[in-house]
């Protein structure tokens, strides 16, 4: 897999000279090749299975090099627009899945690594410890430890505060009814659903609350039954997996996957900023992705968005405040943020409390950083009010937080003077954002 090209410590973001008409080709989907990751290897057992479009970022290498260290092998193949991964088991046996019976795995600040292989782990048969970079280890994992003890697994936190490190010492996963919070984080869930169908019994699992990020478990959902992995939600909320599963894998033995909708966000964005037309080819109405959602919300503020079977176009319009709830795609919360700093009037985005927990405080960061570029900002504890001012140049914050980088940049579009500072922090899921942004100038 390809090294992303090095970024200065700061880039400066010209703005356009004239409204954008470009097509952009963003890079497969991380939430979906990092769950193609799992599923291929829980259902390998000896088989290659080949992933297309496989995204080549930082959040997918530390998967893979996880996976590796549990036993599984990786080869990558160029193929047209992106490379093509095999994965398989190196030393299959019939009655182990996990073929490393120790582990010591380094997940750097990947949020679907360490929740999936937590509880993928749980599966295997000795002692697997995980860790993280110094973010990592503040965010909170403990309701994902909670529901495997629940299911008969000593997993716990190292150092007893919820967060990782994170010592898992199994012997299989006996399977049982738990019940999750919803509110914290839905990659507790996605984790817990691809392990079940590999438990010796059944698994109940009851959601507690009102789940955030819901489109992420309807995505885990749908690639499981393409994984031939059964699953029932006979009511809302309660999920159903039959254990001691062995599916046969993906019949044709490789599995496309989708171009990333939050990296299209960004440039929905800059078409509704600059009153430009951009087009994003082979995202689809019907994606697994809810954050293809985006456009809709692009549309109540005032821009016209075309919907085809080749992909997503949208032209910019006169922006206009709105008040909207984002808690089903809180990925997009810093792209929408973005915009409302050049809508009429305000906008409120709310019920995303959970954003505070990701690659850094999201709601905190942006209000800094929206406030030093001139935008009023009011921040509550579950989202932010956006009124729109002058706005001015300055130095933005990442926070090392790939979501901000890409967002703010997206101001330079029409601000002079708009730098990111580390802006190297995009290759944790788009190493090549600020190349494709270029594209909007031709």
């Amino acid at each position: 897999m390809a090294e992303s090209a090095p970024y200065p410590d700061r880039l400066l973001i010209e703005p356009l000279a004239r409204p954008p008409r470009a097509t952009v080709s963003v890079p497969g989907s991380k939430s979906i090749t990092n769950r193609a990751l799992v599923l291929a290897a829980l259902t390998s057992r000896g088989r290659e299975t080949f992933l297309g479009n496989f995204l080549d970022s930082e959040d997918t290498h530390v998967m893979g090099r996880a996976l590796g260290e549990l036993g599984f092998a990786l080869f990558g193949e160029p193929m047209v627009g992106g490379v093509r991964v095999g994965i398989h088991s190196n030393k299959p046996r019939e009655d182990r899945i996990i073929p490393a019976e120790r582990a010591d795995l380094f997940v750097g600040n990947s949020g679907t690594t360490m929740r999936f292989l937590t509880a993928m782990v749980s599966l295997g048969h000795g002692r697997y410890r995980l860790d993280g970079v110094p973010r990592m280890r503040e965010r909170p994992i403990e309701d994902l430890l909670v529901a495997l003890r629940e299911l008969g697994v000593n997993a716990r936190s190292e150092g007893g505060n919820g967060c990782p490190p994170v010592v898992v010492e199994a012997d299989g996963l006996p399977g049982g009814t738990l019940r999750v919070k919803g509110d914290v984080s839905s990659q507790f869930l996605s984790a817990l659903l691809m392990a079940a169908p590999f438990a010796r019994g059944d698994v109940v699992i009851e959601v507690d609350g009102e789940l955030v990020s819901r489109p992420y478990v309807d995505m885990t959902v749908r690639m499981m039954h393409e994984w031939h992995l059964r699953i029932a939600e006979p009511s809302k909320g309660r999920f159903v997996v039959p254990g001691n599963q062995r599916p046969e894998g993906l019949r044709a033995g490789s599995y496309l996957i989708e171009p990333d909708a939050s990296a299209a966000s960004y440039f929905f964005a800059a078409a509704a900023i600059t009153g430009g037309r951009v087009t994003v080819p082979g995202l689809v109405r019907h994606s697994l992705q809810g954050d293809v959602r985006f456009v809709d919300v692009l549309e109540r503020m005032g821009c016209a968005v075309e919907r085809d079977p080749a992909g997503i176009t949208v032209q910019g319009g006169a922006l206009r405040g709105i008040d909207v709830g984002m808690s089903d795609i809180s990925d997009t919360v810093m792209t929408l943020a973005a915009v409302a700093c050049f809508a009429e009037g305000s906008t409120t985005i709310r019920n995303v409390a959970h954003i505070r927990h990701k690659e850094t405080d999201r709601l905190a960061a942006l209000a800094a950083e929206l406030r030093r570029l001139g935008a009023e900002v009011e921040e509550r504890a579950d989202g932010l009010t956006i009124a729109p001012r002058p706005l001015r140049g300055a130095e933005v914050q990442t926070y090392n937080d790939h979501r901000m980088a890409m967002s703010l940049a997206l101001v330079g579009l029409r601000v002079s003077g708009v730098a990111i500072d580390n802006p190297a922090c995009v290759a944790k899921t788009y190493p090549g954002f600020f190349a494709d942004l270029e594209k909007l100038r031709c």
